[in-house]
């Protein structure tokens, strides 16, 4: 599985923190940035990422910045993206076996790197469920 993660300044040191934890993990991972926790602009990492995720380069993308909201709606606008703020691990399981969601957002100024790091890891793990999810899945494509 590839997975491509991306932040802005808010949700920069998390982002790191996940980036190690995957790498640690043996997952093949891309930090597409920012390099630094200065000021950036949530969907000039956002659409790319998403782009990326939605022609099939990465398999799955996670987003962050201060609170995942504005990472989660930009990656949206993106056709074939289905961005998910999980900010618990019920959440992250439910939008895997319901939604079929593909990209992951967060705020880390919501939630802790241990929570963090968890919603990541049972959201990588947990596999769409089809059956009657397929028909809404497809009607959201629509």
């Amino acid at each position: 599985m590839k997975i491509i993660v991306g932040s802005d300044h808010g949700g920069f040191k998390l982002k790191r923190a996940v980036v190690e934890d995957l790498k640690e993990k043996g997952l093949d991972v891309t930090d597409f940035g920012p390099e630094t926790a200065d000021s950036v602009d949530y969907p000039d990492y956002a659409k790319p990422v998403a782009e990326k995720v939605a022609s099939g380069e990465y398999d799955k993308g996670i987003l962050i910045c201060g609170t995942g909201i504005g990472m989660s709606i930009s990656a949206n606008k993106v056709k074939g993206i289905r961005s998910a703020l999980v900010h618990d691990t019920f959440s992250a399981r439910a939008t895997r076996q319901h939604n079929d969601s593909n990209v992951l957002a967060m705020g880390e100024r919501v939630i802790g790197e241990g929570l963090a790091l968890d919603i990541v890891d049972i959201w990588l793990n947990t596999e769409f469920e089809g059956g009657r999810h397929e028909r809404r899945v497809c009607k959201i494509e629509e």
